[in-house]
């Protein structure tokens, strides 16, 4: 059974465990997808499942992904395809849902999304710089200093600079599903998870790495 599944980001709350600790979590409405696709290795050279979430008006629905979706036998009208690869295609059937029971409290996952657009930022807001001076006549509190005039006397790539803040794709590693409810297809997830309340998130099966959570870039 494929371990990863879509859902939209609801907001936060907070639970407690049975010591009485309070526990903050994060409420993703996940799933129910449906698969829209096979993909073999025969076929297409590698295996995958591409699922289907989120419904939509007609209006809102292209003709090419509504013959897509007629040839996969789904009745639903999607806004969002992904795929997910999988080491074997058995079990897998056009149109078969798949909800959020497929995880359990205890598992850990990752969860994929876009974090919150910030607009244009400057060096301390999004890159944390600590700032200069704050006496008084000291002139350049939050402005960035000289960046190459010594030395080689240019810029170097990669120097972090105020520009574009937010708005990329953001993976937060090994949260713990606190507690799953079936029938609503609701996880609530330890911790806060990336985007804004209403977006679309990937939740799946952890995988240890050995890489560290990335923040807003």
């Amino acid at each position: 059974m494929i371990k990863s599944i879509l859902g939209t980001k609801i907001g936060m709350t907070q639970v407690w465990d049975e010591e009485g600790r309070v526990i903050p979590v994060s409420v993703v409405l996940a799933g129910p997808v449906y698969v829209t696709q096979i993909k073999t290795v025969e076929k297409d050279g590698y295996n995958a499942v591409q699922v289907g979430f989120g419904e939509v008006s007609d209006k809102n629905l292209t003709f090419p992904k509504y013959g897509h979706l007629k040839k996969a036998g789904v009745s639903t009208n999607l806004r969002f395809l992904r795929e997910f690869r999988v080491d074997s295609t058995e079990g897998f059937e056009l149109g078969q849902e798949i909800k959020a029971d497929i995880f359990a409290a205890g598992d850990k996952v990752d969860v994929i999304g876009t974090s919150k657009g910030r607009g244009f930022a400057g060096g301390v807001k999004r890159h944390h710089f600590k700032g200069q001076h704050m006496t008084h006549g000291y002139m350049t509190h939050r402005r960035p200093l000289s960046s190459g005039a010594t030395g080689p006397q240019r810029v170097f790539k990669g120097v972090r600079k105020p520009g574009h803040m937010g708005d990329v794709q953001v993976t937060q590693l090994g949260l713990k599903v606190v507690q799953v409810d079936a029938e609503r297809n609701i996880l609530l997830v330890s911790g806060s998870v990336p985007g804004a309340n209403g977006e679309l998130v990937t939740v799946r099966k952890h995988y240890n790495s050995g890489k560290k959570n990335k923040g807003v870039k």
